[in-house]
């Protein structure tokens, strides 16, 4: 189930981006000790990454990479979240969102233009 709610969520946020006119990326190390599911860039060339998880809860374990990103990129990397399968969207107190999928998924949702 893990794997089709990846792919939901990477078509999703790939359509979002289109809209921006932003791309969107896998990251991984050379040696694959550090991944990031989603990077999008925007027009600007500033960075968005997102790790996508399953569960409604999300651990310390599962942002690790976002904070390896952050610290890596400084302030190219203008926001990290987290999508996940919960009921409501917060920011934990490291500064990364928590964002339900179905938020970014739910009719008349709408992606913000830079114009």
């Amino acid at each position: 189930m893990g794997q089709l709610f990846e792919a939901l969520a990477t078509l999703s946020v790939r359509v979002l981006a289109q809209a921006a006119e932003a791309s969107v990326g896998h990251f991984r190390t050379r040696n694959g000790d550090r991944e990031v599911d989603l990077v999008l860039e925007r027009y600007d060339g500033k960075l968005v990454a997102f790790e996508i998880k399953l569960a409604a809860a999300v651990s310390d374990r599962d942002v690790s990479h976002l904070h390896w990103l952050r610290d890596a990129l400084g302030d190219r990397l203008v926001e990290t979240a987290v999508l996940t399968a919960g009921p409501a969207a917060y920011r934990r107190a490291d500064g990364i969102a928590v964002i339900p999928l179905a938020l970014l998924t739910a009719p008349g949702s709408r992606c913000p233009s830079r114009r």
